[in-house]
């Protein structure tokens, strides 16, 4: 019997609630699950994004791809003030530091949630192609964010390799996406400057 590969989506999964930071980072991983008989529900919770015109822009432009593939987008609606309040005391902290490991709990904690209440089994997340974050923060945030729903399993997919990054590259070209500068916090604008 072949052993599994750590990254394989449970056998006979077809559906997956996929948390999506936004629509280039999600595009080759939903073309990719679509490929392979997956059906992904775009979970877009991002109470991080600032200014809420940002956080606009980038959820029209999953939209719009979510509405081109024929898929599902769930709204899990903007909550800054709370984002705030759960990274209040870590404004100073580094990308990839103890800011970004509560941000990516509180994002996955609500998707893993929103799976136990509609049925999903599986979730992951589009950050997850970001040579920008760390994967080891990323499945940490997400192991954590399971924990508390015994149905739902952590997908710690590593979304960059397989050619994923050179696709994504072709599809953000071809739809004319938006492709941003920044994470999404005012803190990580910060870093930036």
């Amino acid at each position: 019997m072949k052993k599994k590969e750590k990254y394989e989506v449970p056998e006979g999964e077809t559906k997956v609630l996929l948390h999506t930071c936004c629509a280039p980072c999600s595009s080759a991983i939903i073309e990719n699950l679509m490929q392979n008989g997956i059906t992904p529900v775009i979970f877009y919770c991002n109470p991080n994004i600032y200014p809420y015109d940002e956080y606009l822009i980038r959820k029209n432009e999953c939209t719009r791809y979510a509405e081109a593939l024929g898929l599902e987008i769930v709204d899990a609606d903007y909550d800054h003030t709370s984002w705030l309040e759960a990274v209040k005391g870590l404004e100073g902290e580094p990308e990839r530091g103890g800011r970004c490991s509560r941000c990516f709990r509180l994002r996955l904690e609500r998707t893993a949630r929103y799976a136990h209440e509609h049925g999903f089994r599986v979730i992951t997340t589009t950050l997850a192609s970001s040579r920008w974050k760390s994967l080891d923060q990323i499945n940490e945030a997400g192991l954590w964010a399971v924990s508390g729903y015994p149905d739902v399993v952590w997908w710690d997919r590593n979304w960059r390799k397989g050619g994923l990054q050179e696709r994504r590259l072709r599809i953000i070209a071809e739809y004319g996406f938006y492709n941003q500068l920044y994470c999404g916090c005012e803190f990580s604008i910060r870093d930036k400057e």
